[in-house]
């Protein structure tokens, strides 16, 4: 009678198919498995049996341990061949995290400083139209910007073009009619130049426009007075030019010492050591009037800056596609 349920829980074991090891040992090697209970059995065999059923007890226990390893093995291939198994308590290893890009640092600091100044960030569509571009900002129909040769149009007949400038974002704020307005817009606009060490066909700007009672000329230059000393420092050397914008008047360019060349002539200077690094000027009338501001009550003041421009200053970097090649030797140098 134990020697047939040996035998047939041997064959059990030898045909059984699951890949489970635990399920296996649960079910025949653990204390209240299948062999346990025959174990208890033995206890009741005669003496004259005890030495041959013994025997076939120790095969089968033998038997079902080779089964489980052999289960186990299958179940953990990494162990079976010797790799360490890992150990998923453990902390991941550290990662390279990566830096912002040098234009995202200049813009982020420009930002801070005339945040500081009380401007608030506004934003707009980088594709938009002809009245918000060029005309309510005084644009004449033939003006040269205009052109093919300076704009890319998405579609010329329905006058719809990648912008130029954020000034068209400008126009927006106007138009919402809540003044005063002290705003600076910074993005990404697109002119069709040829690229060059200081010009390409798409860059960066931050554009500030301020509309009050009392905006003037001065309260301009000291504010871009501020903002030079903030980012390039206490020393940096200005200056002043008369301009002409169509959307400003008066209207100035404002240089700064080259910084790359320490003002003996570069390329990026064009040998003169002075570099323009953006405009500005009250706003025109006909700039207030088409955005439906009352120019008897208001009047404003506005600039803009191309970031490229203050970051090759900044970083003393003298070709400006650097910053479009993603070449991490470049790159990495501002993580």
């Amino acid at each position: 009678m134990m020697q047939a349920q040996i035998q047939q829980l041997l064959e059990e074991i030898e045909q059984y198919n699951a890949s489970d090891a635990e399920q296996f040992r649960l079910k025949y090697l653990s204390k209240k498995g299948s062999i346990a209970d025959l174990m208890e059995l033995f206890k009741q065999v005669s003496g004259d049996e005890k030495r041959l059923v013994g025997q076939l007890l120790n095969g089968l226990k033998q038997a079902a341990e080779a089964k489980h390893a052999l289960l186990k093995e299958r179940s953990m291939p990494a162990q079976a061949s010797g790799e360490p198994t890992p150990d998923l308590t453990l902390p991941p290893p550290a990662q390279a995290s990566g830096g912002r890009h040098p234009l995202q640092l200049v813009r982020s600091q420009i930002t801070d400083i005339f945040e500081r100044l009380g401007f608030n960030i506004s934003e707009g569509p980088e594709i938009t139209d002809d009245w918000h571009n060029f005309e309510a900002l005084n644009f004449e129909p033939h003006h040269p910007a205009r052109d093919m040769q300076d704009t890319f149009f998405v579609s010329q007949a329905a006058k719809v073009l990648l912008r130029t400038h954020t000034s068209s974002v400008q126009v927006k704020e106007m138009q919402k009619g809540l003044l005063p307005i002290r705003t600076i817009s910074p993005g990404r606009v697109y002119r069709n130049e040829t690229i060059s060490a200081r010009a390409h066909c798409l860059f960066h700007q931050v554009e500030g426009l301020y509309v009050a009672h009392d905006a003037s000329f001065v309260q301009l230059k000291q504010t871009l007075y501020h903002f030079v000393k903030e980012m390039f420092g206490a020393d940096i050397e200005v200056r002043f030019r008369p301009s002409y914008f169509p959307f400003t008047e008066p209207s100035a360019e404002m240089d700064i010492t080259c910084l790359i060349c320490s003002s003996k002539g570069c390329n990026v200077c064009k040998n003169s050591g002075w570099v323009e690094i953006l405009g500005c000027g009250m706003v025109n009338p006909k700039v207030l009037q088409n955005c439906g501001i009352d120019t008897e009550i208001y009047n404003g003041y506005a600039f803009g800056m191309g970031i490229e421009r203050i970051t090759m200053l900044k970083y003393q970097i003298n070709d400006l596609r650097l910053f479009y090649e993603n070449d991490l030797r470049f790159l990495q140098q501002f993580a």
